[in-house]
């Protein structure tokens, strides 16, 4: 019972069973046996002759040893076996569940691995089992950096090395080096078209004028410059959260990005200070006025509940990524305080008289000096961790929203063809009420043709909005897994870093002790 099995149905007549002649109700309270359980049987007219005669005969009864007590929740009623005719009828009257769609891990570590579903052209079911698909391994990697050409002309490239199973692809290792233009050419593409079919596209990171600025004009390895570090982890997640993607993991141009020896044709309009990047910029400030502006008379209650979910979740996230940027700056502060106390106190130690002080001063120096560095990893963990963590996560809200705003643009066009179809209707009852015949054919042309867009809006609206319900369940399992993972490493970080905080203190108790 424990298990949700229930007992092989019996064959009733209509009316045949009354609650006051529930077979169960006095269970616990009298022992069953057999010449009861016939009485109660030939009372109530429940159990037809050939379903009792199987009953008896079965030595796997269910009701045998009628006498112990029944417990509903004991496990071991699951252990029980049903008989085969009993088991074929449960099955017929429960329909075996869908299977739930496997979560695909995202990683943002140097040597992720994404397990990648190849796109299959079902589409019926929004929750669709992702197992009836093949799955293909992609892991992506960004090794390497390099800084070409001098001053304001230069710019870095990253050495990207992917390795796939997927034969799409037309080698299974590729490595290519690849400039941050690119990075946001490819997306601009992925965006472009699949966007308006309502799948969630990642988003690249964004630009940094300042930062790479700094960059040009620095005469130093960029391989240690800590902008260019986080901007490749930045890239390697972004290619992952891509390739994890079933449909987006088959692209062509993803895969020419991945693949394609040589450089890629220039993005002009990924520049920022160029005149498309102006233009982009006049663009976006549009679609948040449009934003704020359109809304569907919304029958569908999950897309409204949706909606304030995203708007919601996009706030706390925000506010959480300001406090933890905020927690790693004050804990790289803590790091450089405490090396400067360090220095103090060993300075301190050398001039000490008292031999036993000054050798504690020096044991003082040298835990402070251990707990530096200490505070330092705490200070990248918080960073790399967490703050990146939410950052992304924001980043990916707004690109939950734009899929959410397509869909609203959707509606609008469906609407707007309403509108214009009524128009040419009302056009051609006016003709025909002033009799102009010459004009009747092509205002009915007219109108067919409208219907046709009417028609054709209205499935693309159907279409992009199962097509976000089946993106948001795939992007909710990957929200959970992926905070679950940094979470969970970022504790075993931070009580590691505390564990070893005691023993450094544990080790300079004694001499403290010690002192005379």
């Amino acid at each position: 019972m424990a298990d949700g099995m229930e007992p092989p149905p019996f064959d009733t007549e209509e009316d045949g069973i009354k609650d006051e002649d529930d077979l169960f109700s006095d269970a616990k309270d009298k022992p069953s046996s057999p010449s009861s359980d016939s009485q109660v049987n030939g009372d109530n007219n429940t159990v037809d002759e050939n379903a009792k005669d199987e009953l008896e005969d079965d030595d796997n009864d269910l009701f045998k040893g009628g006498s112990s007590e029944i417990k509903l929740d004991s496990d071991d009623e699951g252990d029980k076996e049903i008989p085969s005719e009993a088991n074929e009828e449960v099955d017929e009257a429960t329909p075996e569940p869908k299977k739930a769609t496997p979560q695909i891990p995202v990683s943002e570590a140097v040597t992720a691995k994404t397990k990648v579903a190849a796109p299959s052209l079902k589409t019926d079911d929004v929750a669709e089992s992702e197992e009836e698909k093949e799955v293909y391994e992609i892991d992506i990697k960004i090794t390497d950096t390099l800084k070409m050409g001098d001053g304001m002309s230069a710019y870095v490239v990253y050495k990207v090395v992917s390795k796939t199973s997927n034969p799409a692809f037309r080698r299974p290792e590729s490595v290519v080096l690849r400039r941050f233009s690119d990075f946001l050419g490819i997306h601009a593409k992925l965006a472009e078209k699949h966007v308006p079919s309502g799948i969630i596209v990642p988003p690249a990171p964004e630009k940094s004028v300042i930062g790479m600025t700094k960059v040009k004009m620095s005469k130093e390895d960029t391989s240690s410059s800590d902008f260019v570090e986080r901007r490749k982890a930045a890239l390697e997640r972004y290619l992952v959260r891509t390739a994890a993607h079933p449909v987006l993991a088959s692209d062509p141009d993803f895969i020419e990005f991945l693949e394609k020896d040589g450089d890629l044709p220039r993005s002009t309009s990924t520049s920022a200070l160029s005149g498309a990047g102006v233009m982009r910029l006049f663009h976006k400030v549009g679609e948040s006025l449009e934003k704020i502006t359109l809304k569907v008379d919304e029958n569908d209650e999950w897309f409204e509940e949706k909606s304030q979910q995203v708007e919601a979740l996009d706030m706390q996230l925000r506010k959480l990524h300001t406090s933890i940027e905020i927690l790693s700056m004050h804990r790289r502060e803590l790091s450089v305080n405490t090396a400067h106390f360090a220095k103090s106190a060993a300075m301190l130690g050398n001039v000490e008289e008292h031999t036993a002080l000054s050798r504690a001063l020096s044991q003082l120096a040298e835990t402070e000096e251990k707990i530096e560095v200490l505070h330092r990893e705490q200070s990248e963990a918080d960073f790399f961790l967490m703050a990146e963590l939410m950052k992304d996560y924001v980043a990916l809200m707004g690109a939950v929203k734009d899929v959410f705003h397509e869909r609203i643009k959707t509606y609008k066009s469906w609407k707007d063809a309403e509108v214009t179809l009524t128009k040419k209707r009302e056009s051609k009852v006016k003709l025909e009420l002033q009799n102009k015949v010459d004009k009747i054919g092509q205002a009915q042309a007219e109108i067919t043709e409208w219907e046709q867009k009417v028609e054709k809006g209205q499935e693309d609206f159907e279409a992009i909005s199962k097509s976000i319900k089946k993106e948001m369940l795939r992007f909710e399992k990957m929200r959970v897994a992926d905070f679950k993972d940094k979470v969970i490493k970022y504790l075993e970080v931070l009580m590691d870093n505390q564990e070893k905080l005691i023993k450094y203190w544990e080790s300079f108790l004694p001499e403290a002790k010690a002192i005379a």
